[in-house]
């Protein structure tokens, strides 16, 4: 008989609202906690109760449906009301990923599930080796967790980090931006965050993300935000009635590309019936080993598509604004002068050109500049396009270009994968397709440099102009000429003031780059640039045409057109990744479980053995019923794995009466244990450890509905047969659900931990588990 550990609190904290439907969860890397504070309103806070951030969406009638924390910590997936599954970052209060999973409406989320599986037919080294059992976290401790491997030079090529020698991208303006990305890119952290380089500890691994919905939808992403494609499971005819069904759980492992899904009808909130389905992701299992470091890349260009498009977008508006209050000016002066009807059609421009030249100004010229634009109005106008024109040469040369210079190096490690791979195996692109995509690119930064150079001459000739300006208004306005007025006379630069009165002010160049474009001038152009032609070429003539005075049509210079050329080009490259992955996607032989009550809690885990190139998964799923308070089921379903199938799968059931107590939850934590929150009548509440691979448990073969006889203990052989740990809680704090986190050694060193939600629905307690539970226990045995 072994003596009971008490277990140690080493968090408590208690959010504003009650959580609702008690999500919540515990960063598993870092003492962080999200969970919905309301309905509509998810927050994170830290041990200590301090808020780190608020998030609710547009519509009060956006709220959490599901969270998730992805396995490092780094990321947390919200699921929302409005279709949207939204990736928050550790450094940035807002959105930097967006999963649009279903339309607002049409359905809801329903589970988040979040792995880690190693790509390819490798072995596991040591950097991923991690701890499988609690008897092995005693053993081996959290720093043998990870170790240096020796260097491998063509590996080390392979993932060899270019981007990390390029200049760091600068942030956006807080303003002026457009869309759900306004802010995502506007600050230091986020971008850091954002764009973190490719760590070669990962480039074993490919992270994936199962999203589910209550209309039978499954939705896999891959390296945080790729996604993948969306995939619907039919029960088999032998299973009867063709029922719905909507994913609630899911289990993986990180040496097996088959995941266990979990699913339960859609038409029943809680239902006797659960379905165990294996799905093969087999493209992680025959992938070539340079998988992740496509992943990686890939998702990086969706990225950096992003912040191209918000460049663009704040480079419109600059432009734009170096042009609308001047714009106002000469058209209230030009509507004065066409009125007068004495010169003709003489506009502002020429009536300027005139003054420049002759000194003489017109009477309606001198009123306007006198009277309407005067001092104020210059200094606004000064203001404006000095402004905007700095601000967009800023946008052109500290985000623009090196944006651009990222993807051309981006592009070029992904040319050197279709061109590796291109004869061997099917990878969704093509070398041609990459080199479009680069010839895009090539025109944009041509185009670049163009306004840049642009913005450079007008800022020169608009400040001749704007001293000239100036100076005619105080001269106009002054009775008598003086000496400083005539010194003026003499240092003015006329040919950069007539310059810019004949080539600038009326309408700027920057318009062939920067206006806006129609629908059908996209769709001429696109037509004869998708014809085969090289977009450079066409641009390049297009440029001598403007430059030289030609008339001309096309939309090639303009940055709009560009930049959404650019984007449906690389995203038909990225749909064709996610295709070539999708026809990889199978499911297999599906598990029936049916029990004599609903379903009130489960929990699911996924282990692995390997014999030569034959793996076997064995899965785990404890179940306990409504209205049966003290018994656990525990399914043992296995099948055989290979090349990366499922093959046929066999079901045994332990059943077990854990006394008179009752259990409030379970949860696995490692490949050994199975821990049960227990509340045994007049006595401490206790988290009891059940070794569920035991053969000790008495599985017997089973089959849907077959019943199999419980192996009934007593509140002693509980305490004495099982490893059992006392959890001190106050008489006023009653859980209602648990959370399972493993130790963890990625930001500094974390023991496992039980968390537990009051069912107050606001108090949320931590207690560490003990790394050593057994020391003392074996020496007994």
């Amino acid at each position: 008989m072994t003596e009971p550990i008490e277990l140690s609190l080493i968090d408590e904290s208690r959010v504003e609202a009650r959580l609702h439907n008690g999500i919540v969860t515990y960063n598993p890397t870092i003492e962080l906690f999200a969970g919905a504070a309301g309905p509509t309103t998810l927050q994170i806070w830290r041990a200590n109760n301090q808020v780190v951030t608020k998030n609710s969406q547009r519509g009060e009638q956006t709220s959490v449906q599901a969270i998730h924390w992805k396995p490092d910590g780094q990321f947390l997936a919200v699921g929302w009301s409005d279709g949207i599954v939204r990736l928050m970052g550790l450094e940035t209060s807002k959105a930097v990923h967006q999963i649009t999973i279903c339309e607002a409406g049409e359905s809801n989320i329903t589970s988040i599930g979040w792995a880690q599986n190693l790509a390819g037919k490798r072995p596991v080294s040591a950097t991923q080796s991690p701890i499988k059992t609690w008897e092995q976290l005693a053993s081996q401790g959290l720093d043998l967790i990870k170790k240096k491997p020796a260097a491998d030079l063509p590996r080390e090529l392979t993932f060899l980090e270019i981007e990390t020698a390029l200049p760091k991208l600068s942030p956006l303006p807080a303003s002026g931006g457009s869309g759900d990305d306004t802010f995502v890119f506007t600050t230091r952290a986020s971008l850091e965050f954002l764009f973190r380089p490719f760590s070669q500890d990962d480039s074993d691994k490919v992270d994936v993300m199962i999203v589910g919905t209550d209309d039978g939808q499954i939705h896999i992403s891959i390296y945080d935000s790729f996604f993948i494609g969306s995939f619907r499971y039919s029960l088999p005819p032998s299973l009867g009635k063709q029922a719905e069904l909507q994913l609630c759980g899911c289990a993986s492992h990180l040496e097996l590309s088959t995941h266990v899904l979990v699913f339960k009808p859609s038409t029943d909130d809680k239902a006797k019936t659960l379905y165990l389905v294996p799905i093969d992701l087999t493209f992680i299992n025959s992938s070539p080993e340079s998988l992740s470091l496509l992943a990686s890349k890939t998702t990086t260009l969706q990225k950096l598509l992003r912040y191209v498009k918000q460049v663009q977008i704040h480079m419109l508006h600059e432009w734009q604004s170096t042009r609308e209050l001047p714009n106002r000016f000469l058209n209230s002066i030009n509507e004065a002068l066409r009125e007068s009807g004495a010169y003709g059609e003489m506009n502002i421009g020429q009536a300027m050109y005139h003054s420049v030249v002759t000194g003489h100004t017109f009477p309606e010229v001198k009123e306007w500049l006198v009277d309407q634009l005067a001092e104020r109005g210059h200094k606004r106008w000064d203001k404006a396009v000095v402004t905007g024109l700095q601000a967009l040469r800023s946008l052109v040369h500290e985000n623009f270009l090196p944006v651009l210079e990222r993807i051309s190096i981006l592009l070029s490690r992904l040319l050197g994968i279709a061109r590796f791979h291109e004869s061997k195996a099917e990878i969704g692109f093509t070398s041609a397709q990459i080199t479009k995509v680069m010839d895009i690119v090539s025109c944009l930064m041509l185009v670049g440099n163009k306004i840049l150079l642009v913005v450079m001459e007008e800022l020169e000739l608009f400040h001749a102009f704007s001293i000239w300006l100036r100076h005619e208004i105080d001269n106009l306005a002054s009775s008598s000429t003086t000496e400083d007025l005539t010194e003026k006379d003499a240092t003015m630069e006329h040919s950069k003031i007539l310059a810019y009165i004949q080539q600038y002010m009326p309408a700027s160049p920057l318009r062939f780059y920067l206006s806006n474009v129609t629908m059908e001038d996209i769709k001429r152009d696109r037509k004869l640039a998708d014809g085969g032609s090289s977009l450079l070429d066409l641009l390049g003539k297009q440029i001598k045409r403007q430059e030289s005075g030609q008339p001309y049509t096309g939309t090639y210079p303009q940055v709009e057109f560009l930049c959404k050329y650019l984007d449906s080009q690389a995203t038909s490259v990225l749909e064709g990744i996610a295709e070539a992955e999708r026809r990889s996607v199978r499911f297999g032989q599906v598990t029936k479980i049916v029990l004599d009550n609903n379903v009130s809690r489960f929990d699911v885990r996924l282990s692995a053995t390997q014999a030569g190139d034959i793996w076997r998964g064995v899965t785990h799923t404890a179940v306990k019923a409504e209205n049966d308070d003290s018994q656990v089921y525990v399914f043992r379903t296995s099948t055989t794995i290979i090349n990366g199938i499922s093959n046929s799968v066999t079901t045994e059931l332990s059943r077990m009466v854990l006394g008179s107590g009752k259990i409030i939850d379970l949860k696995f934590l490692y490949d050994d244990s199975l821990l049960v929150l227990w509340a045994p009548k007049d006595s401490l509440l206790r988290l009891i450890r059940i070794p569920h691979k035991s053969e000790d448990l008495g599985y017997q073969p089973y089959t849907a509905g077959s019943q199999i006889t419980p192996h009934e203990l007593t509140n002693e052989q509980v305490t004495s047969v099982f490893l059992n740990m006392i959890v001190p809680c106050q008489p006023n704090f009653v859980p209602t659900q648990m959370e399972i986190k493993e130790a963890s050694a990625e930001r500094g060193k974390l023991p496992p931990r039980l968390c537990l939600l009051g069912n107050d629905m606001q108090t949320y307690k931590v207690f560490a588990l003990p790394e050593d539970p057994f020391g003392e226990a074996l020496k007994s045995r």
